[in-house]
């Protein structure tokens, strides 16, 4: 019997099977068919699953990166996200020629503002980093960044902002393209200024036309219009076309909107009037107080203001992310510092030399160099920029010509409210009460009972105060800086003297009508001349009533 060893199996020359390395390559074979066919199934799935969509952020930082074609797909992305805050800036600037980026991955993206970089994802101010580059694109590229921003300003929520889009359009230039977006825009929008606008493009682009009356139909249209474009279209079809009816037609709507335009200037005018005399308000209704209530020559009010907007540019030192409220923050703030360092003029120098006015200016003069000096030595003579917050920012567009800035709108309506309650706090609270009483007759005052010596501390305090408030709305307007109160100091003490020394409502009438005065006189005489024949009026009509306006009554005037 033959008998087998346990290894003759595996044996190279077994007779049931296939030499041994066949066969394990063979198997090595089959496993590698299974791998690929598992990696192609997980392909497919992973092709088959939905895609992460890029967000705002990743988009912009792969703006800078790869060719033209490649930002081109970039921006035809980015264009999807049509609902995202910052797109219309990032995407303007790419096509203005204002994005720019690092070497770095990623990239940090900015918007070149002038001398101001703004980080483009989170719109915040940064400092200018190294390696910084501009973003190119071609033309093709910034022709179609022109149409894509074109629809998305149209469709804006903002009116101001779909307003500007469609004078865009005038400005360059009306087409069929265009057109046809307007009237998608029409279809729907609600806001009266950019309707008007709307039918001035139309009314432009029908001009273009061969057709008599359709031409007269959009010379009609656009004798309503105040847009300049309308103006000189109008004013070219006047001097230079065949047709004498449509020559007439030209000239009767130009000399319809000249009129218009003349009435928008003096209501402009007298905005800008009104504003100058809130500006004058603020700047003289402290010294309202200390001049006419308690008859101190207040040469230091000037600097009184300028701590006030050091204060406001202090807060948004301390206070950086805190810039759209800074200025509440800062009436308080200046209304404190000021008046605080005005009771310690009172109490150090003032108190002294009651009754002496012409001690009190040299003294309080000599504050004011002291104090001038102090801000040199403190910040420097260099002037400092308070940033303006958002809300205050930007221009109320009423119709073309006519255009209200909001920060010297919130100025105007800011000095009215500080006047009202300056009255109401002299008219019924008891310092108020006791000012009057001290100021009418000191000695009767003294008699029962009121601290006049206090009552004194207090009023210049107040009066300090209040020209603190002043500087904060000043720093709105103008640089900060150690000479910014000498620039009111006159014209504090002329609103003063024109109202009446020590009354209230003839500093608010006063402040008012020099502003309006100086305002409608500059076009003619310039600025300077302007003040000059300002004072001249002023100096005239003191001869005549030499107590201003509104002069006080009973005991304080017969002092």
């Amino acid at each position: 019997m033959t008998r087998h060893h346990p290894t003759d199996a595996l044996s190279p020359d077994s007779a049931d099977g296939a030499p041994l390395s066949q066969r394990l390559a063979a198997l090595l074979l089959c496993l590698l068919l299974g791998l690929a066919l598992s990696w192609s199934a997980v392909a497919d799935d992973a092709d088959d699953a939905p895609a992460a969509e890029p967000d705002f952020a990743s988009l912009v930082e792969q703006l800078p990166q790869g060719n033209l074609p490649q930002r081109a797909r970039t921006v035809a992305a980015l264009i999807e996200l049509e609902h995202e805050e910052r797109l219309i800036e990032v995407l303007s600037a790419l096509q203005e020629g204002n994005l720019h980026a690092t070497r770095d991955n990623p990239p940090i993206v900015v918007i070149r503002d002038g001398s101001v970089l703004v980080e483009a994802i989170s719109g915040d101010t940064i400092d200018e980093p190294e390696g910084l580059r501009r973003v190119p694109i071609n033309n093709s590229l910034r022709s179609e960044l022109r149409s894509v921003l074109a629809r998305l300003n149209l469709n804006h929520e903002s009116p101001q902002v779909r307003y500007n889009a469609v004078r865009r359009f005038i400005r360059d230039g009306v087409d069929a393209a265009s057109t046809s977006l307007l009237v998608e825009r029409q279809a729907i929008e609600d806001s009266m200024l950019v309707n008007n606008a709307i039918d001035t493009a139309f009314a432009l682009f029908q001009l273009q036309g061969v057709d008599r009356d359709q031409r007269l139909d959009a010379i009609n249209i656009l004798s309503g219009s105040l847009e300049r474009e309308a103006r000189n279209a109008l004013r070219g079809i006047a001097e230079n076309d065949i047709d004498p009816e449509l020559r007439r037609a030209a000239q009767e709507a130009l000399d319809s909107i000249q009129t218009k335009l003349s009435f928008y200037r003096f209501i402009e005018n007298l905005f800008f009037g009104l504003s100058l005399g809130s500006v004058l308000l603020l700047a003289a209704i402290g010294l309202a107080i200390t001049f006419g209530v308690m008859g101190v020559i207040n040469m230091a009010h000037g600097e009184l203001i300028m701590i006030g907007a050091y204060t406001t540019w202090g807060v948004q030192v301390l206070f950086p992310g805190l810039i759209e409220w800074s200025l509440l923050i800062a009436i308080p703030a200046a209304f404190v510092v000021a008046g605080s360092v005005g009771i310690l003029i009172e109490r150090g120098v003032i108190r002294f030399l009651y009754g002496r006015p012409l001690e009190t200016l040299l003294a309080t003069f000599g504050i004011s160099l002291i104090l001038q000096q102090a801000v040199r030595s403190l910040f420097s003579p260099l002037n400092r920029s308070v940033t303006s917050p958002e809300w205050i920012s930007g221009t109320l567009t009423i119709n073309p010509v006519l255009s209200i800035t909001y920060t010297r709108l919130y100025i105007l309506i800011f000095g009215l409210m500080v006047f009202f309650a300056l009255l109401l706090v002299m008219k019924r609270t008891s310092l108020g009460l006791k000012v009057r009483a001290v100021s009418q007759n000191r000695a009767m005052a003294r008699a029962v009972g009121v601290r006049s010596s206090w009552v004194d501390a207090l009023t210049f305090g107040l009066g300090s105060g209040i020209a603190g408030i002043a500087g904060v709305a000043l720093s709105q307007i103008t640089n900060v800086g150690p000479n910014l109160g000498q620039a009111y100091i006159i014209d504090s003490f002329m609103v003063v003297v024109f109202g009446g020394v020590g009354n209230l409502w003839g500093t608010l009438v006063s402040a008012m009508s020099l502003g309006l005065i100086n305002n409608f006189l500059e076009p003619y005489a310039g600025a300077m001349l302007a003040k000059v024949l300002v004072l001249v009026m002023l100096i005239l009509f003191i001869q005549k009533k030499p107590k201003g306006l509104f002069p006080q009554k009973g005991r304080a005037a017969a002092d």
